[in-house]
């Protein structure tokens, strides 16, 4: 089999990644070789490949559905905003600029080519790509610079199957409103649909999916219901918004270990506290103000792609000072703001910036970006992890603690992943609760990356069970269907880039 297929989305956090990682665990359980793709990406939630490139997390996850390593052609282009209007634009996991939203179409143009090779290298290289889209296809504002949706399928002649979220209602007017607003040659590509997130009776919907089929001559390949615990590697905090409280397991021991995690206006990687809510016992929680923090065992400074602003944010809201005597874990920016000084001329330009205070350490950030995977160790366990950061911290006391350090209640580390280390998670949370007084045991056993694995099956498993794969594999062999009626109103025709020549059949 030789082939490629486009997921796009009515929205963003439509279930685009995890369809994409669904797909792709559902081809690799059949034997087929199959990689992911996604041209584009905007997260803050990101990951180094083993080759040191930086590239969007999801990407990361899907590649372990496929059960590879992960690439930086998987993700050629990443945007990583950092203010509302200034990106630092990634380019096959290396840091290229900061721009702002209109410099960016200037850099988009050049950056074709470079999605082009990308995708060109995996179809050479796998049977399958699966190829994910970015927000949605009918941003019509955006088409004619289009490289992630209907202008990536347009150039590759990629099917494309649109996700729609049920759960957040009027899926059937995103989904014939997202092909109504494309031009004629993209409607062509529209194969179908994928229903996402749905919960109730099947019987109920079935008016609906038929009259959809009807109005829109397309078929929708399947109803995905809603899978609970599936948050695997979420590209943005959207997905935190409909995130229940995680730790509803029962405690190992005899009490719970409570968690709250500030979700910082730029909150990146915020995956890292994943590994905590798998714990039996403890409950995570992401909290934007002072009195949430009130009954909370341990606080998580996450990392965020402006350390500066975000920091400001702490002050002004209060969550600042609320954070002393507590039990405090910095990660990557969030430990930048426990030093006692930041000096930054780079990703803010604010110079010299008093931090919190409590740990004694300086911070300089630097113009280039250090990207690796380290090993190390604390509580005598060896801890694998990755790092992402401008901002150089040097310690001037304190305990060593991975690559940081430790003051009494309060870590810092610029190491992600560590938390996904089984052995070291178990001995840190043990040592939080001696912290916090709490009567909480860790459970033995618990082996995150199985957990992520069991999650990743389970999607596969989604995908097997609602979803009409036989034609999925048709697509993946045929292409989309011929004769797929227009939709009014068609939309006006677009100049499409024209780099089709450049893409391997």
């Amino acid at each position: 089999m030789r082939g490629a297929l486009l997921v796009a989305g009515t929205t963003s956090d439509a279930g685009k990644s995890v369809v994409t990682a669904g797909i792709c665990r559902w081809l690799a359980r059949r034997g087929v070789k199959v990689a992911p793709y996604k041209a584009q990406n905007m997260s803050l939630n990101s990951f180094v490949t083993a080759d040191g490139a930086e590239i969007g997390r999801a990407q990361a996850m899907q590649a372990a559905a496929c059960g590879l390593e992960p690439t930086a052609d998987m993700n050629p282009i990443l945007l990583k905003p950092g203010s509302d209007r200034r990106s630092q634009v990634v380019v096959m996991g290396r840091p290229l600029a900061d721009v702002d939203a209109l410099e960016y179409w200037d850099v988009k143009d050049r950056l074709r080519g470079v999605a082009v090779e990308a995708l060109e290298r995996l179809r050479a290289s796998y049977d399958v790509v699966i190829c994910e889209g970015a927000g949605s296809p009918a941003e019509i504002n955006l088409r004619r610079g289009d490289i992630a949706n209907m202008g990536l399928a347009r150039a590759a002649g990629l099917p494309v199957v649109v996700v729609g979220d049920i759960d957040r209602g009027g899926v059937f007017a995103s989904l014939y409103g997202t092909v109504a607003l494309l031009e004629p040659a993209d409607q062509a590509l529209i194969a179908g649909f994928l229903i996402n997130k749905f919960r109730g009776a099947p019987e109920i919907l079935e008016p609906g999916l038929d009259m959809i089929r009807g109005l829109t001559g397309r078929e929708v390949y399947g109803v995905l219901p809603w899978l609970d615990g599936v948050w695997l590697d979420a590209e943005d905090s959207l997905a935190l918004d409909g995130r229940p409280a995680a730790g509803a397991r029962a405690p190992y021991g005899r009490q719970s270990l409570r968690v709250a995690v500030v979700r910082l206006p730029r909150l990146s990687n915020f995956t890292d506290v994943d590994a905590l809510a798998a714990e039996p016992g403890v409950v995570v929680r992401f909290v934007t103000s002072p009195a949430e923090l009130d009954d909370a065992d341990l606080v998580v400074l996450p990392g965020t792609r402006a350390t500066v602003s975000d920091l400001a944010w702490l002050r002004a809201t209060g969550l600042a000072g609320a954070l002393r005597g507590r039990a405090v874990l910095g990660i990557c920016g969030g430990y930048q703001m426990l030093a006692r000084t930041i000096c930054d001329d780079v990703e803010s330009g604010a110079g010299r910036v008093e931090g919190l205070g409590l740990l004694p350490a300086t911070v300089e950030f630097g113009a280039g970006k250090i990207l690796g995977r380290p090993v190390g160790g604390a509580y005598g366990c060896r801890v694998e992890a990755y790092e992402i950061h401008h901002g150089v911290v040097t310690v001037h006391g304190g305990e060593p603690f991975l690559d940081g350090c430790r003051v009494g209640p309060v870590w810092g580390t610029t190491w992600h992943g560590a938390l996904e280390n089984d052995d070291f998670r178990r001995a840190f949370l043990a040592d939080v609760a001696e912290v916090s007084g709490r009567d909480f045991t860790p459970a033995p056993g618990i082996r995150f990356a199985a957990l992520r694995e069991e999650r990743l099956d389970a999607l596969g498993d989604l995908i097997e069970r609602h979803v009409d794969t036989g034609a999925l594999l048709g697509l993946l062999t045929d292409g989309a269907p011929g004769g797929l009626p227009v939709l009014p109103p068609g939309g006006t025709p677009h100049e499409a880039p024209d780099f089709s020549r450049n893409f391997a059949q």
